[in-house]
């Protein structure tokens, strides 16, 4: 289970944003009115993914024992209100490795849980709370 508390920090859209012991901040671009004091909620979600990925296929290639020596990956979204929004994903693996091997840790990537929970059909439910 994963929480996150977010908070308004008194900038236009600023949001101070609390997961466990860590402090990040979100904003918006100044070109959109923001003071672009830290990443979009947007680029949180693509950060997430991205890491997800890349820490996924090293466990599995630990696991396997398999020489991974690097893995990048680079996410790339531009969002559509007309169609279906499209993620697209680079990966880049270095390391004593064959082809199969490569492609079978692309298709563990694309397990990560984060991978599977933005794929998902996902139910979310807000509540307002008296303060």
């Amino acid at each position: 289970m994963a929480t996150v508390n977010v908070s308004s920090n008194g900038d236009r859209y600023g949001q101070d944003v609390q997961i466990r012991n860590f402090k990040l901040i979100a904003d918006e671009p100044e070109s959109i009115g923001g003071n672009d004091k830290g990443p979009t909620p947007m680029e949180y979600v693509l950060a997430g993914l991205a890491s997800c990925k890349a820490i996924t296929i090293r466990m599995y290639a630990e696991r396997k024992k398999w020489l991974l020596e690097k893995v990048d990956v680079q996410i790339d979204y531009q969002g559509s209100k007309d169609k279906k929004s499209v993620v697209r994903a680079e990966l880049t693996i270095e390391g004593d490795l064959d082809t199969a091997q490569k492609e079978r840790l692309r298709e563990i990537g694309d397990r990560c849980p984060v991978h599977r929970f933005l794929s998902e059909q996902v139910t979310i439910e807000t509540t307002l709370v008296e303060s």
